[in-house]
């Protein structure tokens, strides 16, 4: 079992009632042979560190952003258990629905994914205060390219409303003039406790374009647009899809080959399996056949044998890693090469190589 010298370090000094300064998770991961993301391997050998050392961390390091703050604690050892079921905001009160509000619930090895697993529900807010002008709001939507604005009094607090080029058409639209933000903002808004599943979380973020989000110590800690949704949602699905194509070019490639020749990619000591198409065939097994030269010379692709195995190697480990879903997705370097081998099988089926 592998436990990192700094896990050590924190129970020794939480057995000496010393304080541990909170660190990220992205800090954390990195104490396991420099990991930047939380697969399925990196999780569970942490997991088992931790439980050998009988700490936790809180919030749960595989929930909480990546670039959030984690504390260290003995196992058990609880903070103070959150009742509420309101957020408070101003002197109104807004109806959460957090997926879990105890502490014990939320330090659970969840596999939620909760929208404060998001880089936008943990960044601070370009605000405007309610006796702010008009045009600073719309000089700041301009500027940022934003559609709406949180109306608050503090950063981070205080919320008042939300002003947006709708709710500014919409009083316009009835001759509503007036300069003061706080005559133009939607009272409104959509808030959200920071637990919340993402999937429930969707509805409301289709419907108004954004929701609100409020973290435990009640701040207001980020916003969620349906814009931040298309580029999460791309980051999740580009790899499958680039491995999909990856895997149909490859399979048109093998097509020119034999039955008796696509078998020679099993494992010799698959002798039960039968293989009748390219389609039989895993990933291990095409590299397994275009690294054998004579195979390769009937392929007919011109191009150099080891640099196409070795792109094809390494994209058999991307998929390897994909196909466990790491909701932190890839790192930028797997996606890339990912392009670039789609990109080469696209140039080659484009001068009819295959």
């Amino acid at each position: 079992m592998y436990i990192p010298d700094k896990l050590k370090e924190v129970r020794s000094r939480l057995d000496k009632n010393e304080s541990i300064e909170p660190i990220s998770v992205r800090t954390f991961l990195s104490w396991f042979w420099n990991s930047q993301r939380r697969g399925w391997y990196v999780v569970k050998t942490i997991r088992e560190a931790l439980a050998n050392q009988k700490l936790e961390t809180f919030p749960d390091f595989n929930s909480a952003y990546i670039d959030g703050l984690i504390e260290f604690r003995k196992k058990g050892t609880l903070s103070q258990v959150t009742q509420a079921s309101t957020i408070e905001a101003d002197d109104k009160q807004v109806e959460i629905r957090p997926e879990k509000l105890t502490d014990e619930l939320l330090n659970l090895d969840d596999p939620t994914y909760r929208i404060s697993r998001l880089e936008a529900a943990n960044k601070d807010l370009i605000f405007v205060k309610p006796d702010g002008e008009l045009m600073e709001a719309v000089t700041l939507m301009m500027t940022y390219d934003f559609s709406q604005l949180p109306v608050m009094q503090h950063a981070k607090r205080d919320l008042k409303g939300v002003i947006s080029w709708q709710s500014i058409g919409q009083k316009l639209a009835v001759g509503k003039v007036d300069s003061k933000v706080r005559n133009l903002m939607d009272t409104n808004y959509q808030l959200i406790s920071s637990e919340t599943s993402l999937f429930k979380a969707l509805p409301g973020i289709i419907e108004h374009d954004y929701v609100l989000i409020q973290n435990r110590e009640k701040e207001i800690c980020g916003i969620v647009t349906a814009s931040d949704l298309s580029l999460q949602f791309k980051q999740l699905t580009e790899p499958f899809l680039l491995v999909a194509e990856i895997e149909n070019h490859v399979r048109q490639i093998l097509m020119k080959l034999s039955k008796e020749e696509l078998a020679n990619g099993k494992d010799e000591r698959d002798v039960n399996r039968k293989v009748d198409t390219v389609a039989d065939l895993n990933f291990g097994e095409y590299l397994r056949l275009c690294q054998n030269q004579e195979i390769w010379n009937k392929l007919g692709l011109s191009i150099d044998r080891k640099a196409f195995c070795t792109l094809l190697d390494s994209v058999r480990d991307i998929r390897n890693n994909i196909m466990h879903f790491d909701p932190d997705g890839l790192e930028q370097s797997s996606t890339e090469t990912l392009r670039s081998f789609v990109r080469l099988l696209q140039k080659l089926r484009s001068l009819n190589v295959f």
